[in-house]
């Protein structure tokens, strides 16, 4: 196994992993940036783009351009001309909240979920995870969420992952790929006796769910039983999404943050806040489908 930062970006919050198989190029995001990118692993290029807000996550568009969330909710983007248009704020009324994770599921709708970031309010379960239908219509799938993350399907889409990093928990639902609605929420993962919170995760091709642990440098492997499979140390503390790419889907993409911390503060460690490529792990993921709308 080998880990390597392909970008050190100094991101000060990197999430938002995309890898696009046509065009071979891996799409991510700073969050606070508020920065898009696009990293060429042929050149080692990483092209950038300015948004206008806060960023929450991104998905590739099947018609071209890129589906996303900011501040203002779900919007599009065309790259070629650095055009956002708007699309819905299902959030408008709250300025407590703003977008966070989110992905494409196997159907080709988009989903972003919300958290709370309210510097100096006790923190609340006022978020949701919304769907964003191909007609562009906006669903609420499930709400009372503090800080939505670990968004992830297994590879028959009959299941759906998904956590609140405002606790320890890892849910899994059955997952009705016709309608995209939930049902029969249970714990997979309980990270309680580790004090553990997840970030962004994704699902391999044997269906195994790889997650982020943020603040601690962790990327761990379970099963789709729940079994820990893997764990792995980081080269810096906040690792904070993940998702395979390459030729052969074989190579995982893991990007960091600084999170406004000194350069004292993060005092040995290799590139917090970059943009890391795993090789070598022996496992292979599964394309995420563009967004059909």
């Amino acid at each position: 196994m080998d880990i390597e930062c392909v970008v050190d970006a100094r991101a000060e919050l990197g999430e938002g992993t995309v890898w696009d198989p046509v065009a071979q190029v891996l799409w991510w995001i700073d969050i606070y940036g508020p920065t898009i990118y696009r990293f060429d692993p042929a050149s080692r290029e990483n092209h950038s783009w300015t948004a206008p807000e806060y960023l929450g996550c991104i998905g590739l568009r099947r018609s071209g351009g890129l589906v996303l969330t900011m501040a203002s909710g779900f919007h599009f983007f065309d790259p070629d001309t650095g055009v956002f248009t708007p699309i819905a704020d299902p959030e408008q009324d709250m300025s407590d909240t703003r977008f966070n994770d989110g992905k494409t599921d196997r159907q080709g709708r988009f989903w972003s979920g919300s958290m709370f970031e309210a510097p100096g309010k006790p923190a609340a379960k006022i978020g949701a995870l919304y769907r964003l239908d191909t007609d562009h219509s906006v669903h609420k799938v499930i709400d009372g969420v503090g800080c939505a993350n670990g968004l992830a399907w297994s590879p028959d889409g009959d299941k759906m992952y998904f956590t609140d990093s405002h606790t320890h928990l890892v849910w899994v639902f059955d997952f009705d790929p016709e309608s995209g609605e939930v049902s029969n929420r249970r714990v997979l993962i309980d990270l309680s006796d580790r004090d553990f919170i997840v970030d962004g995760a994704t699902v391999d091709a044997d269906g195994c769910y790889w997650l982020t642990i943020p603040f601690k440098g962790k990327l761990l492997t379970y099963d789709p039983d729940g079994k820990l499979m893997r764990e792995i140390d980081m080269p810096c503390d906040l690792p904070t999404c993940c998702e395979f790419g390459g030729k052969d889907l074989d190579v995982l993409y893991v990007t960091t943050a600084r999170l406004r911390r000194s350069d004292s503060e993060l005092a040995g460690q290799q590139s917090p806040g970059g943009l890391f490529a795993i090789s070598g792990l022996g496992s292979k993921g599964l394309i995420l489908p563009p967004y059909g709308g």
